[in-house]
């Protein structure tokens, strides 16, 4: 196997742990090579140049060497322009980090998914939009090959505002003869401002949060993720 190695890729920090009492693995995702892990030799020694730098939700340059599933972290450089994240926005950052490790491929480049992830997270330290979530979880199926059928039926027939859908996981919209018929059931005008990126209307909003939802259970299996469980006893206590 040959050695590859990477020079000054953007990248975001998505998750890291302990290797050993020095070192930490880091999951990174980069612009170029998507999903990557590495070894941080020493990160975790308290003078270790790269002990601060490692943090989720700020653009990073670095450099990586090595072969195999997991390669050498060599260099990190802060790049900036990030604020923290904090509250509810730092809550939902952790959200997209996990969509991210649970469905991304390692080592699948998807340089329009990087680029959206580097500008939702401007949005979330801005202004917390709910909106910006459900953009996020769309174009996450979209490059993962899920993409949401919201034009037309299974039937081919144009999506009409006013009638009732099921949403048939990887085959699309089912037209329904009341909204009460599926558990599952969202209106014509939901799937349209979904395909329009248009959610103005809060009932859209509420429908299609409840419609991704169910997606992403699907895509990953059926998983928990821990940061909702960990919302929701914060909203309990």
């Amino acid at each position: 196997m040959s050695r590859n190695k990477v020079d000054s890729q953007p990248v975001f920090v998505l998750h890291t742990y302990p290797f050993s009492e020095t070192s930490l693995i880091v999951e990174a995702f980069s612009r170029d090579f998507g999903r990557v892990a590495l070894l941080a030799r020493g990160a975790r020694r308290p003078r270790s140049t790269l002990r601060g730098l490692l943090m989720g939700f700020q653009p990073l340059e670095i450099s990586w060497a090595g072969k195999g599933e997991v390669q050498t972290l060599m260099k990190a450089e802060w790049q900036g322009g990030q604020p923290l994240l904090t509250g509810r926005s730092l809550f939902c950052g952790y959200y997209l980090n996990e969509l991210l490790m649970h469905l991304l491929p390692r080592e699948a480049a998807h340089e329009r998914l990087f680029s959206v992830y580097a500008e939702t997270l401007r949005r979330f330290a801005a202004k917390l939009q709910e909106a910006d979530l459900r953009y996020f979880e769309r174009v996450l199926l979209k490059e993962l090959g899920y993409g949401l059928s919201l034009e037309n039926d299974t039937k081919g027939r144009a999506i009409e505002r006013e009638a009732y859908y099921a949403y048939a996981i990887e085959r699309g919209p089912v037209k329904l003869k009341s909204a009460g018929q599926s558990m599952l059931s969202v209106s014509g005008k939901t799937l349209i401002d979904l395909a329009q990126e248009d959610f103005s209307d809060p009932r859209s909003l509420l429908e299609a949060k409840q419609l991704m939802r169910a997606l992403i259970a699907h895509y990953t299996g059926g998983k928990d993720l821990q940061v909702r469980k960990i919302f929701k006893e914060l909203q309990e206590l």
